[in-house]
């Protein structure tokens, strides 16, 4: 399915602020940019970087007073996610290099501290694919989807505790669960389809069987038609805008919208034979 998607934010600074923007999507597994366009308000010089997880970063600096955002892309997206019951666990030893750092503790999800948990989750679970189905599945079961109840300091370990958060809290308790069994996790953010209420959304993927594969622990089954933005440990390396200074963010606005179908052949043929009497036929017609 082909996809609009964008934001737009609205910021005051109250003197030149440095950023660091995470809002460019780029074509790869599942998705394909088609179009882009990116407008900042004022105009300020802007250069673009890749991170260490592939990502796109575009750093600006905010002069003083009212600053805007708005991005809007439309991308072709898979329908479906790739599942893999069954699939078996991937040895430590046998990880990619650029994979071993995902099985580490990281600044919100304490997996050394919730070993406990894991195991009892996924107790008599096949190891690999299936354990991160099933933490997918108990996350989603037993914790409460809840705007307002975690905020930017939330941990794994806090939401494991209150059993409430939003699709980052749930995301960063997956991940971290995973990485308790020695299954590589990462955190992705993005766009979600249909997602209610709209917002930038969250979820985690998990590496078993030689790949990544996506969970959602805040939907019932597998859902595809999301857009992704950025990869990383947990939020403190996804955020979609990092200020180094004073700066209020005053609204933001998300959507996702599916592109209209395409005129059918025959609407097609009647539009370009009543163009071509009207060109042909025209008085307006200059002769070079």
């Amino acid at each position: 399915m082909q996809l609009n998607a964008g934001c737009e934010l609205s910021f005051y600074a109250q003197s030149p602020t440095p950023l660091i923007l995470m809002l460019r999507p780029r074509s790869g597994a599942g998705q394909w940019i088609i179009r882009e366009e990116y407008q900042i308000t004022p105009a300020v010089n802007v250069t673009e970087f890749t991170d260490m997880y592939g990502n796109l970063c575009q750093r600006v600096v905010a002069p003083e007073g009212p600053f805007s955002i708005h991005f809007s892309a439309t991308v072709q997206t898979a329908d479906l996610i790739d599942t893999g019951i069954g699939a078996p666990y991937t040895p430590v030893e046998d990880l990619p290099d650029d994979v071993l750092h995902f099985t580490l503790p990281s600044r919100y999800c304490q997996s050394d501290q919730l070993g406990s948990l894991a195991a009892q989750i996924t107790k008599n679970v096949e190891s690999g694919y299936d354990q991160a189905e099933a933490i997918r599945k108990w996350i989603y079961e037993s914790i409460t989807y809840q705007y307002g109840t975690s905020d930017a300091s939330t941990s794994a370990v806090d939401t494991a505790a209150s059993r409430v958060g939003v699709c980052r809290d749930f995301t960063h308790l997956g991940i971290s669960l995973c990485r308790a069994l020695n299954i590589p996790a990462r955190m992705v953010v993005g766009y979600l389809y249909q997602l209610d209420p709209m917002d930038l959304h969250a979820w985690f993927e998990a590496y078993v069987d030689g790949r990544w594969f996506t969970f959602d622990a805040t939907q019932a089954l597998p859902r595809g038609n999301r857009i992704t933005v950025a990869y990383g440990r947990d939020a403190a390396d996804v955020a979609f805008t990092t200020q180094f200074g004073s700066m209020t963010l005053n609204e933001m606005k998300v959507w996702v919208d599916a592109v209209q179908n395409e005129t059918s052949e025959s609407d097609k043929k009647v539009d370009e034979e009543a163009t071509l009497l009207t060109t042909v036929g025209s008085t307006e017609q200059t002769a070079n």
